[in-house]
């Protein structure tokens, strides 16, 4: 398919507000109706190996990757996974990295640095290299997430979306324009089909993609899972005008509680879109509605 031109249209009509016009529940789309993928493990494909001192090795699996390009939510939990082996503290709380090129599938090196450990948090500086080359630098915090805290006040965040994880629609590739998401294979992603217009040529312009996310063989999701899941979507820019690749140049990421077990809500949605360049925000619910992670995203984006 073309890439798809869409007047930017942003106005007051909410997800749920969608979901209810006539004629959105049923676009064409590349779906099947699968179960959990039965692919290798989270756990195993981040894998790092203690090569030095502050120093690992790890092996990009070049499945988890959008159009060739491995995805950045990946590439990052595999530095917090290096920097909660050198850390004090057992949980990423918090993540910002710049990613500088994009590496090939194959040996990567990570080299850390713990800057300061105090009593409720460790920040630690990590660098991901692939031969000789920097790719990925984060500064990543790590502290301590207390089971069943609840929190002090939510007014500020979105409504997680109500439609049920087995009356979302899974997503496969390759996108309407093309470019093949082998990432899709490795993960059970669904979406609300208020969210597939981008799919039929028909995006609403809302720029907002709502759906359920859940590892292969259901692995529990974790803090360092967490990094992944608030990169997993689609570009809600989808729901404006299809693009090719929309890279990310900087993402931060919050993890704010341990996920009860089962699959997340994920809510995506764009910003602004000026010379090129687009934010994005990320919010991501356990499978009792309690918001888990969220994030931003500054990402390149080449529209029409």
């Amino acid at each position: 398919m073309n890439t798809v031109s869409a007047e930017l249209n942003i106005g007051t009509e909410t997800h749920q507000d969608r979901l209810a016009r006539p004629g959105v529940s049923e676009p064409a789309t590349s779906v099947a109706q699968v179960d959990s993928p039965k692919a290798p493990g989270f756990a195993e494909v981040t894998a790092i190996e203690p090569l030095a001192h502050d120093s690992f090795a790890a092996e990009l699996h070049g499945k988890w990757s959008i159009g060739g390009r491995l995805n950045g939510g990946y590439l990052l939990a595999i530095l917090g996974r290096a920097a909660r082996a050198v850390a004090d503290h057992e949980h990423v709380i918090a993540a910002s990295a710049h990613y500088l090129r994009s590496p090939e599938p194959g040996p990567v090196n990570i080299a850390v640095e713990q800057l300061r450990t105090g009593r409720s948090a460790t920040q630690v500086r990590a660098r991901m290299s692939q031969a000789g080359d920097a790719c990925v630098e984060a500064l990543i915090t790590l502290g301590h997430l207390v089971d069943g805290s609840v929190p002090y006040w939510n007014g500020g965040l979105p409504e997680p979306a109500h439609l049920r994880f087995d009356k979302a629609r899974p997503l496969k590739g390759p996108t309407p324009n093309g470019i093949e998401v082998a990432l899709l294979d490795q993960v059970d992603l669904r979406l609300d089909p208020g969210s597939m217009g981008f799919a039929a040529g028909t995006p609403s312009g809302i720029g907002e993609l709502a759906g359920w996310l859940r590892l292969a063989n259901d692995e529990p999701f974790d803090s360092i899972s967490l990094l992944f899941a608030v990169d997993s979507f689609p570009p809600a820019t989808f729901d404006i005008s299809l693009s090719g690749w929309v890279p990310t140049l900087e993402l931060t990421a919050y993890i704010r509680a341990t996920p009860a077990p089962g699959p997340l809500r994920v809510l995506q949605r764009a910003g602004l879109i000026h010379d090129q360049r687009v934010d994005e925000t990320c919010f991501v619910w356990d499978s009792t509605g309690r918001l888990v992670a969220q994030a931003t995203q500054l990402a390149g984006i080449r529209l029409g």
